[in-house]
């Protein structure tokens, strides 16, 4: 610890017992995350990306309707690329159908998104679902 003695810096001969317990608690931490990151290398499965989808939220826009969703990643391995698709069905038959692409869709994650049609699915079916991904 340095102490200041008429505008002098000196050392004294043994340092704060704070001093030990802060050394002594980050090093304690370095070297538990150290472990943690390598268990999870060397336990977790590498595992192709899994999709899920879900409808959040529906509602007119200029020009057609919206139909926003979430998709899910429930994976260890992120995807790129990925294509959704939606449609909308009346009785098992595509009426109309849109694509959207997100860039990434990161491992055990989810993103966001929404699709525009140009009619009001109304009380009809809405099918959304991940149809074709690339690896990163």
């Amino acid at each position: 610890m340095t102490t200041t003695a008429s505008r002098r810096h000196t050392e004294t001969e043994e340092p704060h017992w704070v001093e030990w317990a802060t050394g002594l608690i980050s090093a304690l931490l370095v070297i538990a995350m150290i472990a943690w990151v390598g268990w999870e290398a060397v336990t977790e499965e590498n595992t192709p990306p899994e999709f899920s989808t879900a409808v959040t939220g529906r509602g007119p826009v200029e020009g057609g309707y919206r139909v926003e969703f979430e998709i899910a990643n429930k994976a260890t391995k992120t995807a790129a690329a990925v294509v959704v698709r939606g449609e909308i069905l009346d009785g098992g038959n595509t009426i109309e159908d849109a694509d959207v692409t997100f860039d990434y869709v990161p491992a055990q994650s989810k993103s966001s998104g929404a699709i525009l049609f140009s009619q009001d699915p109304g009380s009809r079916e809405v099918r959304i679902r991940a149809v074709g991904y690339t690896d990163p």
